[in-house]
């Protein structure tokens, strides 16, 4: 999120797409009503169906599964068209100016440069003008025809009300409803906050989606202000922290990158993080990469990272492939080239997408370990459950080893929230029977394993032996010491860059925040987003100190947000080019003539004046980004790509299957289906009384949602003769499922072009253990294709097939 959960209460207006923050995030809606209390803020809803939070919205319009690209970029045009563009805001904060190569263009649904052998593109051409003076080319009136913002205006000018109706299957007049709305919004005094969750993310185009928003929100000047952001709902309380420590497999803590084969040596791997300024006088975060890479290495090998071996640089992994995702890791499992995998808790048998696939790649394995503090459908896959997990147990060979875990509330420890909120917790419970905290597992492991290296040595056991490991009691790290050496220390004494003379941290000494790390090895940090959470005033995430100046929705003394404490990302770009805020009720920062002053950490050097630099310094070009030179895999704009699996054809290329280069795998490509055999749209969603697949374990929440069930119109279940309450059956390519007919209003058909598309909502929080009656999930039916950018799969839009079925389900 770009603003705290607490700042929605400052909105004009809020819209939900791709979420439904009432039944799916139920405490952090308690903010939308406030801003509906505290300003008379509206709420629109766009969803397939009609949620809960659509029940209480003012405006509801429904969407086809796997179309909103086309809503969002007919919805900038329209702003376009019809002048509601914050234009000081466009020109000033974003590369709306910024000058294009002639060689980038757009046509049937594919930008330049596309290989479709390599199903990849040549992104050279996605870049801008470079002057003689090494910046970008611009043209502040955004009169020059290869400017971004011409070119963003050419790009949309496709996607017209009418189009909206045809692809997306939202009436013209709930569209244009709904801009008029939005269009208010443009101006100064007015903001509006996007609330998104898995319902974007779970696309093939799922990073576009929400692209999409962000440049509807910076053309209407909704960044870094108060009540506005692009605000995107964790489905798990530390999911956020999850990336925050790069536990992704192409990720350094802090979002720093793992090396590839091309990067050798340090010198290559740096040459292409320099981010030089695009623009005289701009700055960025990521000009200081070598300082939070080097800090990082020595937090991981200490002394036996020096400036002569370049930081034990190659101690590093090089990957040979952009990631290893896990739908790659479970192709390498089902081709025999992965045998060993320990599962941390995960539980991927029901998480991830097609079932009977997971299945044959997990009875492949020679050792499978689980730590969970639950039982799990992965840790049984090799049961025989019946029709709900049909094997046979003597024909898999996997051993499983089940380890288990504390549960959170059985540890000391932090939580980081969808706000960016370090939040420090306290154990409220002693672990049950022989469970133990992972910290004290992966102690265990790493332990044995590098006293088998210490006897045995290896090809290269360096990084193992050498990892850094001074914790008081090395048989398990507490999290006070693993937060002290994320926040980072001083190894000599750390000076002042501009005071040479001027001591600022002596050796040994916790950090103030990132701003001390050095490049030259005299700092270590494992995470420099989070440094500044324990420091040496103590533990900023233990904090508890709910006052809020100016009732501002900031608690600037609750708890610690990354980074530096900053509770809105770009606040800077809540003030006028001459520092004053654009709402004077909602002020954010101002200048006073000397520096920044507000309610919130300034996302700048307080003493920079205005227009010295700009607001968007957590961009490695040091703007807003209306236009992207390469970031994104797919495209430097969003454009209409329809799900693998979908009832029309894609309007610009009907011959384009998806997604042109997501994450697709050959054997999987041959089971894409067609809506001749399979004419229904899918969706997954989850339920207010279950959490994910925890709940299921306990009997008060089995008993409030006993049974899996799947929803659907009544003009569907009069089409097929469902009745209201009986089984079904629902089938994809994949594999098929059983479910209760839950038949609803809430779901209605929807009339794309010529052709009347129905929607299946599947939710998924069954399985075959736990105290709640045996259920399926919809990942039994999910392709396994993933987005191109981050590779999550694509669970939100595929096609099924639906008849009523025999038999009751089993107890």
């Amino acid at each position: 999120m770009t603003n705290p959960w607490t700042d929605i209460k400052n909105t004009d207006l809020v819209i939900v797409m791709g979420g439904n923050a009432a039944e799916a995030h139920p405490c952090g809606f308690k903010w939308v009503t406030e801003a509906k209390a505290h300003r008379g803020a509206k709420l629109i809803v766009v969803d397939p169906r009609f949620t809960r939070t659509a029940s209480v919205s003012d405006y509801y319009a429904p969407i086809r599964p796997g179309s909103d690209i086309t809503f969002l970029m007919a919805m900038i045009n329209w702003m376009i068209q019809n002048d509601k563009v914050q234009w000081e805001y466009v020109k000033n904060f974003t590369n709306a100016p910024f000058i294009v190569k002639d060689e980038f263009g757009w046509s049937d649904g594919l930008f330049s440069g596309y290989d479709p052998e390599k199903r990849d593109y040549d992104k050279s051409s996605w870049d801008y003008v470079i002057g003689d003076d090494g910046f970008a080319a611009v043209d502040m009136t955004l009169q020059h025809p290869r400017c971004v913002w011409n070119l963003l205006k050419e790009h949309v000018s496709r996607y017209t009300p009418e189009l909206v109706e045809q692809v997306c299957g939202t009436p013209k007049d709930r569209f244009l409803h709904i801009a008029e709305m939005i269009g208010a919004c443009s101006a100064p005094d007015k903001t509006m906050t996007s609330m998104y969750a898995l319902g974007w993310t779970q696309h093939s185009k799922g990073a576009q989606n929400i692209r999409g928003m962000a440049m509807l929100q910076l053309v209407l000047g909704n960044i870094g202000v108060r009540g506005g952001g692009m605000n995107a709902l964790r489905g798990h309380s530390n999911i956020q922290g999850l990336t925050d420590i790069g536990l992704m497999s192409n990720l350094i803590p802090g979002y720093l990158n793992i090396p590839t084969e091309k990067e050798a040596d340090w010198a290559t791997y740096m040459s292409s993080r320099e981010f030089k300024p695009l623009r005289p006088g701009q700055t960025s975060y990521w000009q200081n990469y070598p300082k939070f890479m080097v800090s990082f290495m020595k937090a991981m090998w200490g002394d036996a990272a020096t400036v002569e071996n370049d930081w034990a640089y190659h101690y590093l992994p090089k990957l040979d492939v952009p990631t290893y995702d896990i739908l790659r890791m479970f192709e390498l499992m089902k081709a025999g080239k992965i045998t060993n995998y320990f599962c941390q808790g995960f539980n991927p048998l029901l998480a991830f997408p097609n079932r009977a696939k997971l299945t044959e790649a997990l009875s492949k394995l020679k050792l499978l370990v689980i730590m969970d503090p639950l039982e799990t459908e992965t840790a049984r896959f090799w049961e025989n459950h019946g029709e709900y997990n049909e094997v046979d147990p003597a024909a898999i060979q996997t051993e499983v080893i089940q380890l288990p875990t504390t549960c959170f509330a059985e540890d000391d420890g932090s939580l980081v929230n969808s706000g960016r909120w370090l939040q420090w917790h306290w154990a409220a419970g002693t672990p049950p029977g022989q469970s133990k905290r992972d910290t004290w597992i992966m102690s265990q492991i790493f332990q044995r394993v590098r006293k088998l290296y210490q006897d045995e040595g290896g090809i290269f056991p360096d990084p193992i032996l050498n990892l850094t490991w001074d914790y008081a009691d090395p048989e398990e790290p507490t999290a006070e010491e693993l937060a002290k050496e994320m926040n980072g220390r001083a190894l000599k004494d750390v000076y002042d860059l501009k005071d040479t003379a001027k001591l600022l941290t002596p050796a040994g000494k916790q950090l103030l925040n990132f701003s001390q790390y050095r490049d030259d090895g005299s700092t270590m940090g494992g995470c420099w987003i989070f440094s500044g959470c324990w420091n040496e005033d103590g533990n900023m995430m233990a904090r508890r100190d709910n006052a809020d100046p100016d009732d501002s929705g900031m608690f600037p003394n609750w708890t610690y947000a990354w980074p530096l404490n900053r509770r809105v990302l770009y606040n800077r770009a809540s003030a006028d080019m001459q520092g004053k805020p654009w709402d004077p009720s909602r002020k954010l920062m101002e200048w006073d003539g000397e520096k920044w002053a507000g309610y919130d950490v300034p996302d700048i050097a307080p003493t920079s004046k205005p227009g010295e630099v700009g607001p968007f310094i957590m961009n490695q070009e040091g703007t807003s980004r209306l236009f992207t030179r390469g970031m994104m895999r797919d495209g430097p704009f969003p454009t209409h790509m329809e799900p693998f699996e979908s009832p029309i054809a894609n309007p610009f290329n009907p011959e384009m299957r998806g997604n042109p280069v997501a994450r697709v795998f050959v054997d999987d490509a041959e089971q894409f289906a067609t809506s001749e055999e399979f004419p229904l749209v899918a969706t997954s969603y989850r339920l207010t009384e279950h959490f994910h697949y925890w709940t299921k374990n306990n009997r008060i929440n089995a008993a409030l949602q006993p049974e899996f069930f799947v929803e659907i119109s009544k003009e569907l279940a009069a089409e097929k003769g469902i009745t209201k309450g009986g089984m079904v059956r629902v089938w994809s390519k994949r594999g098929s499922i059983k479910a209760r007919a839950l038949v609803t209003g809430r779901i209605k058909p929807l009339q794309c072009g010529d052709k009347l598309v129905h929607v299946v909502g599947i939710p998924l929080h069954w399985g075959f253990v736990g105290a709640a009656r045996k259920g399926f999930g919809p990942n039994s039916l999910t392709p396994f294709v993933g987005d191109a950018n981050v590779e999550t799969p694509e669970f939100k839009a595929f096609l099924v097939n639906i008849e009523p079925a025999t038999g009751e389900a089993v107890s």
